[in-house]
């Protein structure tokens, strides 16, 4: 099959897609989107959102409708690293047996991450860096596809451990989960207080999910967008030549190279989503807000002026 035909299909399975997400989903278009575009990118996302917004229902309905299997591990701060990755038994044989752990799945919900300590915090990302996994000095790879969709809450902060930044780095979307409006909230509470179940059927496959990643690779980029991309993130450097007076009176610190990578791979598929076959600058536009906001740091002054992490991306495209 020739790329443009691949494309073609991809828009018609991805409106496919979303007809069946949306059969139980009501309204969040933006981070159903941007988390299907993390997915096709095979990068991992971060779902910011207070609690009642849908956030596990909407990984667990992702995955119903692209055919994969998904874990839930809710973190606490008892959380152990073997609770995620496994850890080895010995059978009745008297022989060590490794017992994999939930982390051996192509979907997996991290609820609640910034909830658990540090260490056990590093034992997922290892995952989500390497796509694999070493306990007690044995090294297994994970089954692709592998993506991690972890949640936040962002009004309770007691009782937890926030993310350090070179973590943060490594999910490829940031997105923030708004209230719905007054037409969605009366839908949602019609469809939930019913004994109407709407079933989820599948549209993608593992293989076809690899297929699609392997395929928004190939598409083609001009220059004039990656340098596009590239001056974005270099803007967002308050030391930077580039750097505006907006970012230097309110960062600390600005995006760094994986940030320009996850730009290119984003507009790529946000290109092909829409039926194009080569992303153009709005493109990038269309994907900076969740790709760059949890990447800059503002500082004490920003806070102060009540300046969101959004207006400074926007005054930059």
């Amino acid at each position: 099959m020739s790329d443009v035909k691949a494309v073609d299909e991809l828009v018609v399975k991805y409106n496919s897609l979303k007809s069946e997400i949306g059969k139980v989903i009501i309204g969040q278009e933006q981070a159903v989107n941007f988390t299907l575009l993390s997915i096709f990118c095979g990068g991992h996302s971060l779902l910011i959102g207070v609690p009642g917004l849908a956030k596990t229902l909407l990984v667990n309905t992702l995955s119903n409708a692209l055919g994969l299997y998904f874990k839930r591990i809710q973190f606490t701060p008892d959380l152990m690293p073997s609770d995620i990755l496994g850890s080895e038994i010995l059978d009745e044989k008297r022989q060590f047996k490794f017992i994999k752990g939930p982390i051996f799945s192509n979907i997996i919900l991290a609820d609640e991450i910034n909830r658990t300590p540090p260490k056990t915090q590093a034992a997922l990302l290892e995952a989500m860096q390497e796509r694999s996994v070493t306990v007690s000095g044995n090294y297994y790879k994970l089954d692709l596809p592998f993506f991690v969709l972890a949640t936040q809450n962002p009004i309770e902060q007691e009782g937890t451990y926030p993310l350090p930044e070179a973590q943060l780095d490594r999910f490829m979307f940031s997105i923030n989960l708004e209230y719905p409006s007054f037409k969605e909230e009366v839908q949602v509470v019609k469809n939930t207080t019913s004994n109407i179940q709407n079933t989820v059927n599948s549209i993608f496959s593992g293989e076809e999910i690899i297929q699609t990643q392997q395929l928004i690779r190939k598409i083609p980029v001009t220059d004039n967008v990656i340098e596009y991309a590239v001056s974005l993130v270099g803007k967002t450097r308050p030391k930077s030549n580039e750097a505006t007076e907006m970012v230097k009176n309110y960062l600390d610190w600005g995006a760094g190279p994986r940030a320009s990578q996850n730009l290119i791979l984003a507009a790529k598929a946000h290109a092909v989503v829409n039926g194009k076959y080569s992303p153009d600058i709005e493109d990038v536009k269309a994907v900076a807000v969740p790709i760059l906001s949890h990447r800059i740091v503002k500082n004490y002054k920003a806070e102060a002026e009540g300046i969101s992490i959004e207006q400074i991306i926007n005054s930059l495209l």
